[in-house]
């Protein structure tokens, strides 16, 4: 992909808080993904639609990052990496994982942000910083969303509210409560082996699922390196090993370049 591609990718994130990559995984590495999650026998949806969470509100573990090889691979897959780079600079961890399953007829959640106007936190002060440059993307995580399974407008899953993450007021009640029948709310159409990248401070949740076939996604959930959502810390597998890069994106959060190394090798600083 050429710094056209990138550029355009850069700006759709900025412009609606989202971009969907199609055709990143093959058939192959799909169906060896699925295999593995089938060898684990995990309870019905029904009865959990979460799965292989690690940190979060769950303390800390390794999640589905144990269940194989494929897996972590997608940690750092070269699709993903160039977009959370001009997203989060050099230096960002992997603050949490988990998995959604989910069977026809199903719901999750409401449709929220993490940070924003409608976000708890609101209110908070920031870290000390000193901004004053334009044209510069800072807020919250940015999420990477991996489609095991044909997901979109015909089926459910992710929704979301393109733009949101720049807004400055909440979000009206009538959208929280029905975001079904609001115009603004879209279901990006996103196939098995699709990605999809969002930012925490856009509005976004999950439909309810309408489809015969089992929703399957992936979530990775990356932040700058000297931030974390919570006490907790995905953990290294014991059973994997990993490559150099993989291990870095789960060390400690610490002060960019100073503790945590840049991920890239390039010799290029992104000045954020």
């Amino acid at each position: 992909m050429d710094a056209s591609d990138r550029e355009l990718q850069q700006y759709l994130f900025d412009l609606q808080g989202y971009l969907v990559i199609h055709n990143v995984l093959a058939s192959a590495e799909l169906a060896e993904l699925n295999r593995l999650i089938d060898a684990q026998r995990l309870p019905s949806p029904r009865e959990s639609i979460r799965f292989g969470s690690a940190a979060g509100l769950h303390g800390p573990d390794h999640g589905f990052l144990n269940w194989g090889e494929p897996f972590c691979r997608l940690l750092d897959h070269e699709a993903i990496m160039p977009v959370l780079r001009f997203r989060l600079g050099d230096c960002f961890r992997l603050d949490r994982l988990y998995g959604i399953r989910m069977h026809k007829g199903q719901t999750m959640g409401s449709m929220h942000a993490d940070y924003g106007a409608s976000a708890r936190n609101s209110f908070t002060k920031p870290g000390e910083r000193f901004h004053f440059a334009s044209n510069g993307i800072y807020e919250g995580f940015t999420v990477v969303a991996w489609s095991l399974a044909d997901a979109g407008s015909k089926s459910g899953g992710f929704w979301c509210i393109p733009g949101s993450h720049k807004s400055h007021f909440k979000l009206p009640r009538q959208i929280h409560e029905v975001p079904e029948k609001a115009s603004c709310v879209v279901i990006p159409d996103v196939p098995a082996g699709s990605v999809v990248l969002f930012s925490e401070a856009m509005m976004h949740g999950t439909a309810p699922w309408t489809a015969d076939h089992e929703r399957r996604t992936l979530l990775y959930k990356y932040c700058v390196s000297q931030m974390a959502w919570s006490r907790a810390r995905v953990l290294p597998p014991p059973d994997v090993p990993l490559t150099p890069r993989q291990q870095a994106l789960l060390t400690e959060p610490a002060d960019p370049y100073t503790f945590a190394p840049s991920l890239f090798s390039d010799g290029l600083r992104v000045e954020r």
